[in-house]
């Protein structure tokens, strides 16, 4: 488990803003009119609802805090210690379990005054139940001020903490401060850690990642820790020592001999001495830091052979490094993981787990059956070949040294021929002609194919002499037959259609414009997939000229049909009464269209001696409308009444009292 898994936690609110929380939900969610002439069943349900809700809503945001916080039992070890030292275990817990208190304590005031609820024996009595309910709820929360605050604070800090897997490959950097820590693993790592020329600039764990052989790696850079008890060590230096002691990982300990740090080559190595058993089963690699200022060789007898004496301990490989001229940091990194994989390799080996493995794992050895030595064969030929050099003069020319002497790649054309193996070589190079003597060379592949061509040529004329090919079974002798012949025809189609039809009833259908595409679009598609769709484009263009010159030419046969009804019409006219005009209305203001299919005469005249009385009919049914209309209604039937509650004098919520006077 990584500390990424620690963040998502939700934020945890004050405890006033809880109280806010919780009981607004209450007066959103549950229903807020009661009346005292209700039955008495019906006003305990009412607040008991009310009580049960509130109680519900504390342990869902409780429940909810207390799940999504850690348990630091549960926890890697590594994390475990971490937050023991950034939080304080026993604080944590503590406030963990008032919170987890207070639940329980909600819970049983609600259970407690549901009970009295119940034997409530008025609407008062009732409501003042209730009220005291939530009122001993929100005391036991607002006493719960710090906890939440507290959790509020752990929360921030754990999204700030960086994403550290006790699992995976690690290179654990540290030492004392100012000793280049941080810029090492700014030059490995595309991590950007402050680094400044006084101690402590690092004072929380930092994490970068590197790629080594196909894998990922974490590199972790540790405060500096200061040589004395550990009773002595702030919260900065327990986390290197809670990363030392807990994390699986290759220590780089950084020393630096030219003393530009502030401590002595002795204090550090002292130091080394004292952390050493953090240091157990874990490769170490010592890393000497500021080689540019002073080297290993520069220093004096006494504290050559202090350093000499830590390169001499078992385990551990030193390396000479210079940030600032960047000297020997890729072999650091090199040899930093090449050890950490080797020990990682060993610790599995020496595990329980590999036996199950090496188990399944069988190498088959050849054991002699007799004392008779029996050595490889090689052919002569095999021995007798020469190695081939690109220098030796005399050496077999390979199809890649022709390719180069015939002008290199993209000139020289390889020539297939000269591989064939025929009765005489010379035909090699010979021409095959597909046409000879106008005849088909494919023709002639099979030796017998003159015979079997005469062979099938005798089998027809067999055929046409026995009269195979004179058959009548097409020519019917009446009509009858004709008849029937086309019944069978049309019975068989017939079953072919509803055989589809059955099979088609649960296919997939597709939408009509699934199979709607334009020409531009096909055009665009076939030229994708390197196909030419010139003949395809100028066969849909003329079939688009025909089809626009059907619809003209319909469309004129169209208007000569109209325009003989009008003249048709001119010779009934009768006196007095002017031609019809080509847009005609009708009473109503609507055009009516004149075409193949409508009536002659308007049909809404139908009854009437002339125009003027339809007028008048028209004008008495709109006033005889008026009065519904004004009413909303549909018709003479409709007798709906469509608002019966009034809005404006039923909404909102009601006290005890009248409504007949809003």
């Amino acid at each position: 488990m990584s500390t990424s898994g620690l963040k998502a936690i939700a934020p945890v609110p004050t405890a006033n803003d809880f109280l806010d929380i919780v009981l607004s939900k209450t007066q959103r969610k549950t229903p807020t009119v009661i009346h005292k002439n209700f039955k008495i069943s019906r006003i305990r349900n009412f607040y008991m609802r009310k009580v049960k809700f509130t109680q519900d809503s504390f342990d869902e945001k409780l429940g909810a805090i207390l799940n999504e916080f850690p348990m630091l039992d549960e926890l890697h070890p590594f994390l475990s210690s971490l937050m023991n030292v950034l939080y304080d275990k026993n604080h944590y817990k503590l406030a963990l379990g008032q919170l987890r208190t207070a639940r329980h304590l909600i819970d049983q005031v609600a259970k407690d005054y549901v009970r009295l609820l119940k034997f409530g024996d008025s609407l008062y009595r009732c409501k003042q139940l209730k009220k005291a309910a939530l009122g001993r709820m929100a005391t036991i929360m607002k006493r719960q001020k710090d906890p939440l605050a507290y959790l509020e604070q752990v929360r921030q800090h754990i999204s700030r903490l960086p994403a550290i897997d006790p699992n995976t490959r690690t290179l654990l950097i540290c030492g004392y401060p100012n000793v280049g820590k941080s810029s090492f693993i700014n030059k490995v790592t595309r991590a950007d850690v402050d680094v400044q020329p006084y101690a402590f600039t690092t004072k929380s764990l930092f994490v970068g990642h590197l790629d080594y052989k196909y894998l990922r790696w974490q590199v972790i850079d540790t405060p500096g820790i200061l040589d004395h008890p550990l009773e002595d060590m702030n919260t900065i230096e327990m986390q290197s020592i809670t990363a030392l002691a807990h994390l699986k990982a290759c220590i780089l300990y950084f020393m630096d001999l030219s003393e530009q740090c502030g401590y002595s080559v002795e204090a550090q190595c002292k130091l080394f001495h004292s952390i050493k058993p953090l240091f157990t089963n874990k490769p170490v690699v010592l890393v000497i830091n500021k080689i540019d200022v002073t080297r290993l060789d520069d220093l004096d007898a006494t504290n050559r052979a202090l350093v000499q004496e830590i390169i001499d301990t078992e385990n551990v490989q030193s390396v000479q490094v210079s940030c600032y001229s960047e000297e020997g940091v890729m072999e650091l990194k090199n040899k930093a993981c090449d050890t950490l994989l080797a020990h990682r390799v060993d610790s599995k080996m020496k595990g329980s787990k590999v036996n199950s493995i090496v188990n399944r794992i069988h190498v088959a050895q050849p054991k002699a059956r007799d004392e008779l030595v029996r050595e490889p064969f090689i052919p002569e030929a095999v021995k007798n070949r020469r190695r081939y050099d690109q220098n030796d003069p005399d050496r077999r020319r390979l199809e890649k040294d022709i390719e180069a002497e015939e002008g290199g790649a993209g000139v020289y054309n390889i020539n297939l021929k000269k591989n064939y193996v025929l009765a005489d070589p010379e035909w090699k190079m010979d021409i095959m002609p597909e046409i000879m003597d106008g005849k088909n060379i494919a023709d002639f592949i099979d030796p017998d194919i003159a015979e079997k061509l005469e062979t099938l040529e005798r089998e027809e004329e067999k055929l046409r002499a026995e009269g195979f090919y004179d058959g009548d079974e097409d020519m019917m002798d009446s009509e009858d037959e004709l008849e029937a012949e086309e019944a069978k025809v049309a019975l068989g189609a017939k079953i072919r259609s509803q055989h589809t039809k059955k099979s088609m009833k649960h296919a997939a259908r597709l939408p009509r414009t699934a199979g709607l595409r334009t020409l531009s679009e096909m055009t665009t598609e076939l030229t994708k997939v390197g196909l030419d769709p010139s003949r395809i484009q100028e066969r849909a263009e003329m079939l688009a000229k025909v089809r626009t010159e059907q619809r003209k030419r319909k469309r004129d046969d169209d208007m000569d049909v109209d325009g003989a009804v009008g003249a048709e019409g001119d010779w009934m006219d009768v006196d007095g009464e002017d031609s019809p005009s080509k847009r005609v209305k009708d009473n109503s203001g609507a055009v009516v269209t004149k075409g193949k299919r409508e009536p002659r005469s308007n049909r809404q005249l139908t009854g009437m001696r002339d125009e003027a009385q339809a007028s008048k009919a028209v004008k008495l049914r709109n006033l005889g409308q008026r009065e519904r209309n004004m009413q909303a209604r549909a018709g003479e039937s409709d007798r709906h009444i469509r608002v019966k509650l009034p809005k404006h004098l039923f909404s909102g919520k009601r006290k005890m009292g009248k409504t007949d006077r809003r």
